[in-house]
């Protein structure tokens, strides 16, 4: 998971019987958030501070998720990183499950310039690693209750 943060996404995951599972985010608060969070499941999950447009794996991953890390990146030079760095991660028949703003939503986070992405788009710059297999729209409620229009979607590795 790239952009892990605190995310209860993995608590979850665990719940449900998961296990391999790697949390990747630059910074390394939002991981000890994550470990404190997690309690006497952290041990399951490996922890590592990184950056999306360099991060290597040991192995060959199955999934790659990504919810609200890629819209960070605005420059089409950090968006190819990124697309490598998936590519050379996820194994020929992995997903890339991905969520970002949609056209239509913010046009910043976090006081950061942001990119949206829709199925053209995401077509357009994973489609020499991946196909996409499946996307939509939807409208995420903030938790000050904003609507905010983000676009999901399954890829799979070539």
């Amino acid at each position: 998971m790239v952009g892990a943060g605190a995310s209860t996404l993995i608590s979850d995951l665990i719940a449900d019987g998961y296990r391999s599972i790697e949390a990747i985010d630059i910074a390394s608060a939002a991981l000890d958030q994550l470990a404190g969070h997690l309690g006497e499941f952290a041990e399951l999950v490996g922890r590592r501070v990184a950056d999306v447009r360099t991060v290597t794996f040991d192995s060959p991953v199955d999934v790659w998720h990504d919810r609200a890390v890629f819209h960070f990146l605005t420059s089409p030079a950090d968006q190819s990183a990124y697309v490598d760095r998936a590519a050379a991660a996820v194994a020929v028949g992995g997903s890339l499950v991905f969520a970002g703003f949609a056209p239509g939503g913010p046009i910043q986070c976090s006081g950061l310039d942001i990119a949206q992405h829709d199925a053209d788009s995401l077509r357009s710059i994973f489609g020499a690693a991946f196909d996409l297999i499946e996307s939509f729209e939807r409208d995420h409620q903030t938790p000050w209750g904003a609507p905010q229009r983000f676009t999901h979607a399954l890829l799979r590795r070539r």
